[in-house]
């Protein structure tokens, strides 16, 4: 275990930090995670989140950011990434009209430009699946065309488990055919109807998806959960809980 790093995407806790982002942020820290991964920055300066991140003693790990921003200004989300740390930039959707077939060759120009300067000034560019990236282009899935098609010294991706088994893959199988391109992973979990739960709460095989991480490479796992139903922080923490435990089976 002592090789990863477990991370908390705050997406997560979004209803507390869109109240109070710094305050927050400090109780995830004290909770025990020693990374976070970002999808939004509250408003904060890349100082000011330097700062915090001091502070807390948190390392920024990652941080989510729409394609169309990345287009406007990637120099400035570069800029942002170094200030504070954070080795991975990562584009964590696409809009419908990227989705198709016909648009999957200049999207992954794109990714490879993209990820081709983001390697130049330091980073790591990655893409982060849903569940419409395993609908089948051609007899392929969309993620596979995708990564077939771009530069594997160039362009990551961070494998969401929840979504791969949402859309009926199984994420163990998946990972180990994706060996080498996945170096951080969304570690989630599923109830029997297919709701978001905390890790280890639910019907996923986590010992299973962790040890394939693992073994393709992984060394981030990054806990979300889209929608709590109990308290966020709470359920951030109930997930980190369960999952240090597999993880340390995992290693025994």
């Amino acid at each position: 275990m002592s090789d990863l790093l477990v991370a908390l995407q705050l997406y997560t806790v979004r209803d507390l930090t869109a109240r109070d982002f710094k305050g927050t942020v400090r109780q995830v820290a004290q909770m025990g995670y020693p990374a976070v991964e970002f999808a939004g920055y509250g408003n904060l300066h890349a100082s000011e989140m330097a700062a915090l991140l001091k502070e807390t003693g948190l390392r920024a790990i990652a941080t989510h950011v729409a394609l169309s921003r990345l287009v406007q200004d990637l120099e400035g989300e570069i800029d942002y990434c170094l200030t504070i740390g954070c080795p991975y930039l990562i584009v964590p959707w696409l809009p419908p009209e990227l989705r198709g077939a016909d648009s999957l060759s200049k999207l992954a120009d794109r990714f490879n430009a993209i990820g081709r300067r983001c390697q130049e000034r330091g980073l790591t560019f990655a893409y982060h699946n849903h569940n419409f990236e395993f609908e089948q282009l051609d007899g392929r899935y969309l993620l596979d065309r995708l990564r077939d098609l771009t530069n594997p010294a160039q362009v990551k991706f961070e494998l969401d488990t929840y979504w791969a088994a949402y859309a009926g893959v199984d994420p163990i199988t998946y990972l180990r055919s994706s060996a080498g391109r996945v170096p951080l992973i969304h570690v989630k979990d599923m109830t029997p109807d297919r709701h978001y739960t905390e890790v280890g709460d639910g019907i996923l095989d986590e010992m299973g998806i962790c040890k394939a991480a693992r073994d393709a490479g992984a060394q981030i796992y990054v806990v979300e959960h889209d929608q709590p139903t109990i308290p966020s922080l709470e359920s951030a923490r109930r997930s980190l809980e369960n999952l240090r435990k597999i993880l340390s089976a995992l290693d025994s």
